[in-house]
């Protein structure tokens, strides 16, 4: 079902020497945009662009637009029997978009049209007559839903890129990995030398636990009289066994 005044006023002009099928026209602004990509099909047009005197804002919302210059270019309408020229000052932007060119209130002005969103047609004066410009549902909604489809890929893009230099910084940041580890309960002694009489000996606990949930020292277990432990990385063994000596009797 067609609803009136949804679908984008598009339409086709002659800009300098080709026609442009996908051209908006919104009298919502004060700057007419048109973009790199689209100068380009214009043969040799970037040896004309000027300074611009500032950015602007509404274009990509929430952010400052840049534009690569600006650039007067001449747009016909009308047919071989009655049309009408003029030129244009456009904004050149160096991002991509599904339209070629962005007419705006500038544009309006210049050609003294009366835009009539209902039927999609634009009407303009010229001395052999008014010239009609008519645009179609079907091509309107096509390019709007092409417009919509595109706008989600670029936010999911910006989404996407944005998680991959979190992740990147994330990656460079240094990392301390701390091995002390925290008293516990139950800890025993063990005696170095169980032939000798002094007091030395290890204290251990058989749940010892690091803190850093990284390094841990198995129970040391006294086999044929010599202690025996290690240190242990992540459920693997560093190296060999540390040796614990009995002491030589006195």
């Amino acid at each position: 079902m067609v609803a009136p005044s949804v679908y984008p006023l598009v339409i086709d002009p002659i800009v300098v020497n080709t026609r442009l099928p996908k051209v908006v026209m919104d009298g919502g602004s004060s700057l007419n945009i048109i973009y790199l990509e689209t100068l380009d099909l214009l043969s040799n047009e970037r040896a004309q662009l000027q300074l611009s005197a500032s950015g602007f804002h509404g274009v990509v919302p929430g952010k400052k637009a840049l534009p690569v210059g600006r650039i007067g270019l001449l747009v016909c309408f009308g047919t071989v029997a009655n049309f009408r020229k003029e030129t244009l000052t456009f904004e050149v932007v160096g991002f991509r978009s599904t339209y070629h060119t962005i007419i705006k209130r500038p544009g309006y002005a210049n050609f003294m049209v009366v835009p009539n969103y209902t039927y999609l047609k634009l009407k303009m004066p010229w001395p052999k007559g008014v010239i009609t410009v008519s645009s179609s549902y079907e091509h309107a909604y096509e390019c709007d839903v092409e417009c919509a489809e595109y706008g989600e890929v670029v936010e999911k893009s910006t989404e996407i890129a944005l998680k991959l230099e979190a992740l990147a910084a994330e990656a460079l940041e240094p990392k301390q990995h701390a091995c002390s580890f925290e008293p516990a309960e139950g800890t025993k002694k063990i005696p170095l030398d169980p032939n000798s009489s002094n007091d030395k000996a290890l204290t251990t606990t058989p749940n010892r636990k690091p803190c850093s949930s990284t390094f841990s020292v198995q129970t040391p277990i006294c086999l044929h009289g010599v202690l025996r432990t290690c240190l242990v990385y992540r459920g693997k063994s560093l190296s060999t066994p540390w040796i614990f000596e009995p002491a030589p009797s006195q």
